[in-house]
């Protein structure tokens, strides 16, 4: 044996296809919400963008439920456009009351998924803050403003637990039903050391154990573990040796299908593929009989799919019906 694979038993949520779910926090809580959407999850990602610390993402899902936060007074104009503290940077715009109607947007939007979700996936990418200098609030992002405005700090782990704790009594609350998938993403965080790094880490993995332990609806996905001990190499990260290499995102991918959803849906993304790859085909000669022929096909084959798994892929059908030739 020259590896240790990560092994995860079946969980008791066996989610479906028609199960919603919402993704918040690191660029790989965008990995595997994409991941469902593209197999025709009712999935909501990122809504606010990358959020990176847990405390940022807790507070914006805070809002999203109800808790009255006064977002105008936490914005800042950088170079022309408007963005928000508490907030990625792709949610900005030119105009400042523009951002602000952007954010109860999302806010709604959230709130909304939220109220119907089965899953919550809350994935914590570093226990590294920064706060203004001036004021010592703590922001989502700095938007690439100048260093000295800003403070870096380590969260401890009990702060980042009862900031969860908080926002899990009040989801409960709103939507008694919703279970909550923490993660450590596995994304490494070097641009603040390797030392701080690995420390940042330790307090989000300690944090959110303490968290499964203590509630029974939270539970644990290990993708951090599964990049660091099972793939334990070079090879599955990509050039800039931080983000998992496609290859990576795929095996961590299969190990989350096969521990929290039923088999039906893995053996739907099986079928669904054949369909992605045909949606993506591009042929040289789109007037050939046997291309025409192959749209027809493959259209009849969604239909399947759509009666069988109880799904709406009309956008698909669309999509092969707009390159069919009229006879």
């Amino acid at each position: 044996m020259f590896r240790t694979e990560v092994q995860l038993p079946p969980s008791q949520l066996q989610l479906t296809l028609q199960d919603r779910v919402l993704t918040i926090g690191s660029c790989f809580a965008e990995v595997i919400g994409t991941k469902l959407t593209k197999n025709k999850v009712p999935a909501l990602v990122n809504p606010f963008g990358t959020i990176f610390n847990p405390l940022s993402a807790c507070l914006l899902l805070e809002a999203a439920l109800g808790k009255e936060y006064d977002f105008e007074e936490h914005l800042v104009q950088h170079n022309g456009i408007w963005y928000a503290y508490d907030l990625h940077s792709s949610v900005s715009s030119p105009d400042k009351a523009e951002l602000l109607r952007l954010i109860r947007d999302r806010l709604q939007l959230t709130g909304e998924q939220l109220k119907q979700a089965r899953l919550l996936i809350f994935t914590v990418g570093t226990a590294v803050g920064y706060s203004l200098a001036e004021t010592g609030e703590l922001v989502a992002n700095c938007h690439k403003l100048p260093a000295r405005q800003f403070t870096r700090t380590l969260l401890p782990p009990e702060v980042i637990v009862t900031a969860f704790n908080n926002l899990y009594d009040r989801l409960q609350q709103f939507n008694p039903e919703i279970q909550v998938l923490l993660t450590v993403s596995p994304v490494r965080h070097i641009k603040e050391t390797i030392e701080i790094n690995s420390v940042s880490k330790s307090v989000l993995r300690l944090a959110c154990h303490q968290l499964k332990e203590a509630h029974a609806g939270v539970h644990y996905f290990p993708a951090y573990e599964i990049m660091l001990d099972d793939l334990r190499d070079y090879r599955f990260y990509k050039r800039d040796m931080v983000h998992p290499t496609d290859v990576a995102e795929d095996y961590i991918w299969q190990k989350f299908l096969h521990a929290y959803y039923h088999p039906d849906f893995y053996t739907f993304t099986q079928e669904w593929e054949k369909i992605r790859r045909a949606l993506a085909h591009k042929p040289f000669h789109p007037h050939t009989e046997a291309h025409q022929a192959f749209l027809k096909n493959t259209i009849q084959q969604v239909q399947q799919l759509e009666k069988k798994y109880q799904l709406n892929a009309s956008a698909e059908i669309q999509q092969l019906e707009d390159q069919r030739l009229p006879f």
